[in-house]
Formats: structure tokens, C-alpha cells, sequence
């Protein structure tokens, strides 16, 4: 790997930065005074980002600009593309190995040095599921490049617009009772905040360049246990069911018929491997994580969130 990058740099371009993570990710270096670019298939989804005066939204496409045009200028690429359920022409392969090899040429093309990636925790060739073969992929190819890389691997991120806590409240808020696939994996919750400072730390620090970084919250949950939470901080407690292996692949295999994707028999397969940093919290990112408890009430059921969120703190030992 060529170290050419001149940290800090000022032009970032952010591959998903239309999604939850990218907004974060784009609001924070705008605060920070870098200029953004939002490179998206679909410009409508970041029309809420333009109101920061330092963000230009870009759309990619066959008959739009092509993805090295609109790399042009910048000094850094940030990419957060990825999904969790394969349709149509979305299939882990293309999304995630796919653009990751048209993001390395098109960076080499348009000169620029520096590319942070969002990868997974459990990202491994022999991994269980195609999610998780995927995204190893990935990493390697960007391991096989000549950027100045660096690799973040976040667990499950949380936060007010997340679709995983929020999913299991509106559940718990309808649900006579909650049928729990794979209630014993392991997850250890990550504030969307936190991850989108990281992101912007990474951009700070020619150091962090050649590495991969775990990024997890300070406590480790069984999905179990996180649904217990929800439910007590909305103040609604229907039974959970917790379901075998077996189960759970039925219960995702019905699922996976519906028009809308909650759990297929592959996230079944990626929850057999630990969602959990294999050790601390890295210190060259000068920071530390955020508590769960700390945040989610507020943004899950707010009147309860202000009136127990000194509680929550003292739970969590802040």
C-alpha cells in the first residue's frame, strides 16, 4: 500500500450517503467544514442532506454522471453501500463485491488515495452465510488495492431512525406475542453517532491507514435480552417466544415470502457467528462509545426516555 494521502483531507464523497448511517456520516463532516459529496442512484433520497450548505448531491447512473466524473476533486471515499437481504438485482456479490471492485478502479482513475469501508463483524471466506462471504470479499479486494484504506467494522447500530430497535417496538406495539428467531445471538450495539465520529476520525488520522477496526458498543446483549429492553423502556411486554435453529429457518422461510424482507434463512445463518468486537474498543480513535441504555428510551418512547434518563444513566454507569 502507497501512503500518498495529505490528512486531513477536505473533499469527501460518501457511496450510501442517502441511508442511516450516511446521514449521520454526511452531518458530521459538514459540522466539521468538509465539503461532501452524496453519490447515489437515487438523488430524491438525500434531497434532505442539501440543506447543509457543504453537501451536493450526485446521482450515478447510465445516464447520469459516472462513479470515477464524480470522484473528480475529492481526496477521500467513504463507502457505506450494503444490504442485508438480497432481491431482484440486489444480490450480496454485485453490492458488495461488485462495488467495491468498480470503487478501487474508479478511485485509481480519478487520483483519489485515501477509502474508508464499511465492513461487518464476522466477515470471513468460510463464514455461514453468503452475507458474511460477501463482505469478506470485499475487504479482500480492498486489501489487494493500492489505497490508503481503512476498514471499520461496526456491530448492529443503533440509533433514532435505526430499523432494528425501532422494528422490535412497533412489533412489541401490535404483536399479541413475539416469535424470536435465534434469541441467544450475540450483538454488542454500536450509536450511529458513534460510528459516523469514527468515520471522520479515520479521515484525521494517516495512522489508522492499512487498518481494520471492530467499532462495539461497551456491552454485549443476547438479541434476547435487547428485546426485553424495548419493551420495558415502550412500557409494553408481550411474551417473547425464543425459537430453535430449526424454527428459525422455518419462521424466516415464511417470511422470506413476504413483500417486505424482515429475516431470511441467510440473516438466520449470519446470527450463528458472534456480533461482538474481539477486544476493546480501539484506542487510537481517541474516543469512547456511547451506553445503549444512555439513548434509546428517548428516541423509543421520549416521555418515558425524559423521565428516566438520569436512571438509564446511572444503569449504565455514566
Amino acid at each position: 500500500m502507497t501512503v500518498l494521502t495529505i490528512f486531513p483531507p477536505k473533499s469527501i464523497a460518501l457511496l450510501g450517503g442517502s441511508g442511516f448511517l450516511g446521514r449521520a456520516i454526511a452531518r458530521q463532516l459538514a459540522q466539521a467544514g468538509y465539503q461532501v459529496k452524496i453519490l447515489t442512484r437515487s438523488a430524491h433520497r438525500a434531497q434532505a442532506l442539501t440543506v447543509l450548505p457543504q453537501v451536493q448531491v450526485i446521482e450515478i447512473g447510465p445516464e447520469s454522471a459516472s462513479l470515477s466524473e464524480a470522484l473528480l476533486g475529492c481526496s477521500a471515499a467513504v463507502n457505506l453501500v450494503g444490504i442485508l437481504h438480497e432481491s431482484g438485482s440486489a444480490q450480496f456479490d454485485e453490492v458488495h463485491l461488485g462495488l467495491a471492485q468498480k470503487l478501487i478502479s474508479a478511485c485509481t482513475s480519478a487520483g483519489v488515495h485515501r477509502l474508508i469501508h464499511i465492513g461487518a463483524i464476522g466477515t470471513d471466506a468460510n463464514a455461514p452465510s453468503r452475507y458474511l462471504r460477501s463482505k469478506a470479499a470485499s475487504e479482500e479486494a480492498i486489501h489487494a488495492s493500492k489505497l490508503d484504506w481503512t476498514i471499520l467494522r461496526p456491530s448492529v447500530i443503533f440509533g433514532q431512525e435505526d430499523q432494528f430497535l425501532n422494528l422490535f417496538a412497533d412489533l412489541a406495539k401490535v404483536a399479541p406475542i413475539l416469535p424470536l428467531a435465534c434469541p441467544n445471538a450475540q450483538f454488542q450495539p454500536i450509536h450511529v453517532e458513534d460510528v459516523a465520529h469514527a468515520v471522520v476520525r479515520c479521515l484525521t488520522l494517516p495512522e489508522t491507514a492499512g487498518k481494520t477496526l471492530e467499532l462495539c458498543g461497551p456491552k454485549i446483549y443476547t438479541l434476547l435480552q435487547l428485546i426485553k429492553h424495548v419493551e420495558e423502556w415502550i412500557g409494553i411486554r408481550p411474551p417473547i417466544l425464543g425459537l430453535s435453529l430449526g424454527l428459525s429457518m422455518l419462521q424466516a422461510t415464511l417470511m422470506g415470502m413476504l413483500p417486505i424482507k424482515l429475516i431470511t434463512r441467510d440473516n438466520v445463518r449470519s446470527m450463528q457467528v458472534p456480533n461482538i468486537a474481539s477486544g476493546p474498543f480501539p484506542s487510537i480513535l481517541g474516543f469512547h462509545p456511547a451506553a445503549m441504555e444512555t439513548i434509546v428510551p428517548a428516541y423509543l418512547f421520549p416521555q418515558l426516555g425524559r423521565a428516566r434518563y438520569g436512571q438509564m444513566r446511572r444503569f449504565a454507569g455514566r
